[in-house]
């Protein structure tokens, strides 16, 4: 009988007591890649390098694929190009890029198709003390 008593004193005597807790939030580093775009004004089309694609007009919207329109990709990177200073849509920024670099834009001191040997810092021919 008294282990009947005991095991009712005891099965009536259990409870659940919760201490104090505390939890520790670490959020995950959010990365944010900005896009940064190489210009190619004879195509009017832009690389996003993070992004692999090429961004140009179709119409009037903007697209970007994964190729770029109408020319390999070969042509394309031997063409004239400009590393851009924005990171946002090059539709931001598209009237003044075109400005900055029409179609026929080259790099400053590019060969651009003419021999320059013989000019000298002036665009002169080179003459020797004899006027030759």
């Amino acid at each position: 009988m008294l282990g009947a008593v005991l095991l009712v004193a005891l099965t009536g005597c259990v409870g659940y007591v919760q201490g104090p807790s505390a939890s520790i939030g670490v959020e995950a580093p959010v990365f944010i890649a900005q896009d940064d775009y190489i210009y190619y004004p004879q195509y009017e089309c832009y690389y996003s390098v993070s992004r692999r694609q090429y961004a140009y007009r179709e119409g009037n919207a903007w697209v970007a694929r994964p190729a770029p329109p109408g020319v390999t990709v070969n042509v394309l990177q031997t063409s004239p190009s400009v590393k851009m200073n924005f990171h946002d849509s090059p539709a931001n920024h598209h009237p003044a890029v075109v400005k900055q670099y029409p179609k026929n834009w080259k790099p400053p001191g590019a060969n651009q198709g003419q021999d320059h040997q013989g000019l000298n810092q002036n665009g002169n021919q080179n003459r020797d003390n004899n006027g030759r």
